[in-house]
């Protein structure tokens, strides 16, 4: 909700910014609320004083989406009225700087959903899809993982050889540990699956490093060469855990191993990366571009896992593609459910556009997403293809989007009651 009304004048352009004698100006920043998919997803759409001209741009933070939506409605809407759209580095810095502490997730998302917003307009207006903007296409399309999960390794490896039948060629495999929380692993490793939900099953991890890296090394051996197999860790493990779990999963032959510290942990990157031939990939979490350039300096990771929406949007996002096709280091963009068919639009540009690119996570959307979002990509033979039309390609349909109200704010803060087997709090 928006604060009473002070007295004060609304915010206006600079004189500086009248003298550059725009022909365009930003008229109304709204925000929309919806969940087709059962997470909550917070749209931006940036109008312009040009009848049907906008931008469409994705700030969902599943966690914390009101307060995203506070900061875009009640500070960024009103500091952008007037500008010109035209200006996206200027805004960019200009928002950035505008709450004085600087970064932040909440601010990191508010930022990247006007920011995508802002290059969608601007590709619109000149008739050209996104990633012609970027430089225009190095690669027809972006290959594009799953994800699997099972209770043994026969499970997972009849999985991965299915969605290697349905064109896939690189596969995220998660395996459940008996009696305990394991991430991406349906029902954990529990009978009970409430008690899942619920976190009440502990997060194991010496069960973890006991059972899951002989599985892995196995769907290995069941699978053969024919696939690129990936694991995510979720941060779940300390540097010394980390250290022990690389040294067990050498012969997996893994095409990256994702999240094996939390941010906090980074600095140990260094001496594993050092130690260890499997391939590291960090990076969801992150929300400011110098977390990615500490690592890239070395470099210490081989996959920089960007989310676009949280970075900021696609004008760090590209800035720090071009420092890892620099630094050899490859792209493997996040790109779950929560992010939203719009922002996986926008980072496809990005892909296509990047020699830096490695792989791109991707969804498999419901089928009430793509009522709501027409041009909602799907995979195809393995992989994203970038629509030819103006802009990302991807629309908003507001009155679709009613009909999928978001779930309650505490919702997806279930990740916070994850305890490990002593009761102390685990990172989700």
């Amino acid at each position: 909700m928006a604060l009473p009304d002070a007295g004060l004048a609304p915010l206006a352009p600079a004189p500086w910014v009248e003298e550059r004698g725009a022909t365009l100006r930003i008229t109304a920043v709204r925000t929309f609320l919806t969940a087709p998919h059962g997470c909550p997803h917070l749209i931006v759409r940036v109008e312009t004083d040009d009848p049907g001209l906008y931008g469409l741009g994705c700030a969902s933070d599943p966690q914390r989406t009101l307060a995203v939506r506070s900061v875009l409605d009640d500070y960024v809407a009103p500091l952008l009225v007037g500008r010109d759209p035209d200006d996206i580095e200027d805004i960019h810095r200009l928002l950035l700087n505008s709450a004085y502490w600087r970064g932040g997730s909440i601010t990191g998302n508010a930022l990247g959903g006007v920011d995508v917003a802002l290059w969608d307009l601007k590709a619109k207006r000149l008739g050209a899809p996104l990633h012609a903007l970027f430089g225009g296409r190095v690669r027809t399309f972006a290959e594009a993982y799953t994800h699997v999960d099972g209770r043994d390794a026969a499970e997972i490896a009849d999985k991965v050889l299915a969605a290697r039948e349905r064109g896939y060629r690189h596969v995220r495999i998660q395996a459940a540990v008996p009696g305990a929380d394991t991430y991406g692993a349906a029902g954990g490793g529990t009978a009970d699956p409430e008690a899942v939900r619920t976190r009440r099953a502990p997060w194991d991890g010496a069960g973890y490093l006991r059972h899951v890296p002989p599985v892995l090394t196995r769907v290995r051996e069941l699978v053969g060469d024919d696939v690129e197999l990936l694991h995510d860790v979720h941060e779940r493990l300390d540097p010394r855990q980390a250290r022990d779990f690389l040294r067990r999963i050498e012969d997996a032959g893994l095409y990256f191993v994702e999240d094996l510290l939390a941010p906090e942990d980074a600095g140990h990157f260094k001496r594993l990366h050092d130690a260890s031939p499997v391939p590291l990939a960090v990076g969801e979490l992150f929300h400011d571009p110098a977390q990615f350039t500490a690592l890239l300096a070395g470099p210490d990771i081989d996959f920089a896992r960007i989310r676009v929406p949280t970075l900021g949007g696609l004008t760090p996002a590209r800035k720090i593609a071009a420092l890892c096709e620099l630094r050899g280091v490859r792209l493997a963009p996040h790109g779950p459910a929560d992010v939203s068919p719009v922002a996986q639009a926008a980072t496809l540009a990005m892909d296509i556009s990047s020699h830096a690119f490695g792989v791109q996570e991707a969804a498999v959307f419901a089928p009430q997403v793509h009522e709501v979002f027409p041009g909602t990509i799907t995979v195809r033979d393995g992989g994203l293809r970038p629509h030819q039309t103006p802009g990302h390609g991807v629309d908003f349909d507001e009155a679709a989007a009613r009909k999928y109200p978001v779930p309650e704010p505490l919702a997806h803060d279930r990740w916070a009651l994850l305890r490990n087997t002593d009761g102390s709090v685990q990172r989700p």
